[in-house]
Formats: structure tokens, C-alpha cells, sequence
């Protein structure tokens, strides 16, 4: 069968204007992380931080994670705000002795479940609205600091205008493929969230690695808007709140949290899953900017293996050449500064993945987010 020229012309052209729309976003918004200079100040002031856990039966957790926290090099006061949502474990006995050692475990023990308030939202409005400090950290039951400079980093990154900062939360490098995966995914989708953020267009941050001032939470009163969805205490609430004044990153090595990634696909599509049930609430412009991006890098090499049957399959390799060039440049330095340089090498093999991964996940925006948050 004969395949009319004007078919590989319409395949070669679609062809070009995604890979244009690709160079545009590497170009436009993901060099800023890659070539990010944090600013210097001239005068570094040093605030009270009340660091806000939340836990569930995760006493064993908490025996690996908590004491990272405790220990912070930080010279100015800080608290550690821990919530114990209705555990049925040892969680209680575990921060008994807890502390024992550490006096400055603010322990706020629930026994009740919200209702009408599914998910995480409650629990965790408990822990800031009981904080004691201006200056809130979040982080995860499951997560530990890189270093013992944790806080140090991320406050410092507050002056007169910042109210919000997101951080970086990694995953242990361990061997395997999946590790890799989980780890390109979220390397990709930080050089989305920070990358937009320094553009002046910040959608979301990470539980894992988030802060903001408390007066930023009891101003928008708190998780009111969104409480009937069960998911999005971290990227929805982020997405209404923030702005290109208030909002600065903090992507040192030592401002990292680290956690344990899943084992099993599984489990691993289960939480993305879960993740993306929330995308569908964000801004309309955040979702047109974010779904653009995603469109055009599902569509790239299934256009590829289509121009490179026609006669134009020479003209298609040097297109796809000039985003592979900007691309490789950006995610090696992007890659450097969050700490995931080791998957550089891979990079080729995950950005035809993320075709893939985009089919597994693209059901998720569509499904009723899951109620609990574990």
C-alpha cells in the first residue's frame, strides 16, 4: 500500500512543532533549575522552627527517622510537633522514651476520627495550628534529613517576602531498575515544580520536604477548601497559596530528605496513583502549562518511529538531535544539583519510559481519589 505524501508531511510537521514545544520548556523553564545559583544575603537571620511530623502505625519509622530530626545542628530553638493519628502500634511507647532524652517533642496524641475530613488534613492541621513557631516544617513519618543541616537550609531561604519554600525529598539509591525509575520520576517531577516555581509559576511541593510560615495556613484557613479530598495536603494547598513573591526553593544536598522507595511496581503505581488524582484540581493555567508538556513528551517517539519510515527520516533525526543535545546539557546539571547524577547515563532509556509511564497513569486522573493516607 502506498502511503500519500501528504501523510509523512502532516507526521514530519507534528513532528517538528512537539519537538519545538520540548526545546521551549527545556529552554524556558527547566534551565533555571539546572543552572540555579542560590541567592546570596548579606544578612542571614536564624528563625524558631516548629517541624511537623505526622504518624500512623508507623512506630517503625519513626525508631529510624525520628532521631535524624532530634538532632538537627541548629542553634536557634526548634520543636519537633509530632502527631500520633489514632495509632494502634507502639508509636506511643516509642515517643515515651523518646521523650525521656528529647524535651523539645511537642506531642500531640488524636484518639478520634475527623469527620467529613478524610485523608491526612486533619491530623496535620492539628500539628500546625499547635505549633509554637511562625516558621513551619513538614516532613514524613518515613523521611530522614540528608544532613544535620536540614533546618539551617531551609529556613535560611525566608526574608521578608518568602512565605513558602520547597524542598527536595529523594529516595535511598538502592540497585535495581525500579530504584531507578522512582528516582527519574521524582527527579522529573521536581524539575517541573522548582523549575515553575522559579519562573514565577509555582503549582505544588512535596509533604516530604515542604515549609511554610503558619500565618500562611491560618490566613487561607488552613485545609478548608480542599478537606473533601482526601489526597493534596502538600501540591493543592501549595497551588492556592502560592505566588512568584512569596514562594523561594532550596535545593542544597544537605536540605534533601531521603525515604524509603517501594519495592514492587505495585505498590509504587498504587502511590502514584494516589498522586495524580489530585492534578485535576490544580489551576487552569497550571494544568494547561503542565498537560502541554506531558502531551508533546507522550507523543515524541511515537511521531519518531513514524518519520523515520518516510522520506523525511534524515531532516527527523537532526530535529530530534537538537532537543537531545538541550536535553542531555539541562538533566546533567539539574541532575548534579539534586544530588541523582548517577541516572544521567539513563536518561535516554527513561525519557522513552515516560511514554510508557504516562500510559500506566494517565487512568488516574479520572479515578475518585482513595481515602486514607497512608
Amino acid at each position: 500500500m502506498t502511503i500519500p505524501p501528504l501523510t509523512w508531511d502532516i507526521a514530519f510537521y507534528l513532528f517538528c512543532a512537539v519537538i519545538a514545544i520540548q526545546v521551549f520548556y527545556y529552554l524556558f523553564f527547566f534551565r533555571r533549575l539546572a543552572f540555579y545559583t542560590a541567592p546570596q544575603r548579606s544578612l542571614s537571620i536564624e528563625h524558631p522552627v516548629s517541624v511537623v511530623v505526622c504518624a500512623r502505625d508507623e512506630a517503625h519509622n519513626l525508631v529510624k527517622t525520628l532521631p535524624g530530626i532530634l538532632v538537627q545542628d541548629y542553634k536557634t530553638s526548634f520543636e519537633v510537633v509530632l502527631v500520633n493519628d489514632n495509632s494502634t502500634d507502639d508509636t506511643k511507647y516509642l515517643v515515651d522514651e523518646f521523650m525521656k532524652s528529647f524535651k523539645n517533642i511537642n506531642y500531640i496524641p488524636l484518639t478520634q476520627e475527623a469527620k467529613m475530613i478524610s485523608g491526612k488534613k486533619f491530623p496535620l492541621s492539628m500539628g500546625i495550628r499547635s505549633a509554637k513557631y511562625e516558621i513551619v516544617l513538614l516532613t514524613d513519618a518515613d523521611c530522614v534529613p540528608a544532613s544535620e543541616f536540614w533546618i539551617q537550609q531551609l529556613q535560611d531561604s525566608y526574608d521578608e517576602q518568602v512565605e513558602i519554600v520547597l524542598g527536595y525529598g529523594a529516595y535511598h539509591k538502592k540497585p535495581g531498575l525500579l530504584n531507578k525509575l522512582i528516582r527519574f520520576e521524582t527527579f522529573h517531577t521536581a524539575l517541573q515544580y522548582l523549575s515553575y516555581a522559579l519562573a514565577g509559576k509555582p503549582y505544588m511541593g512535596v509533604g516530604r520536604n515542604l515549609s511554610y510560615k503558619k500565618d500562611v495556613f491560618l490566613r487561607n484557613k488552613g485545609f478548608s477548601s480542599i478537606n473533601q479530598i482526601p489526597s493534596g495536603d502538600d501540591d493543592l494547598f501549595i497551588n492556592q497559596v502560592a505566588n512568584a513573591t512569596n514562594t523561594a526553593i532550596c535545593i542544597d544536598p544537605a536540605s534533601h530528605t531521603l525515604s524509603e522507595p517501594k519495592t514492587t511496581w505495585n505498590d509504587w503505581m498504587s502511590q502514584k496513583y494516589r498522586h495524580y488524582t489530585t492534578s485535576k484540581y490544580y489551576k487552569g493555567a497550571h494544568k494547561r502549562w503542565l498537560g502541554l508538556y506531558s502531551l508533546t513528551l507522550f507523543f515524541i517517539y511515537p511521531l519518531l518511529a513514524i518519520t523515520l519510515l518516510s522520506p523525511y527520516w534524515w531532516m527527523a533525526l537532526a530535529v530530534y538531535g537538537i532537543r537531545f543535545i538541550v536535553q542531555a546539557i539541562v538533566l546533567y546539571k539539574g541532575m548534579k544539583k539534586l544530588n541523582e547524577a548517577d541516572l544521567w547515563p539513563w536518561f535516554l532509556f527513561m525519557d522513552i519510559w515516560m511514554f510508557f509511564y504516562y500510559m500506566f497513569t494517565l487512568p488516574a486522573i479520572w479515578k475518585a481519589p482513595r481515602k486514607n493516607w497512608n
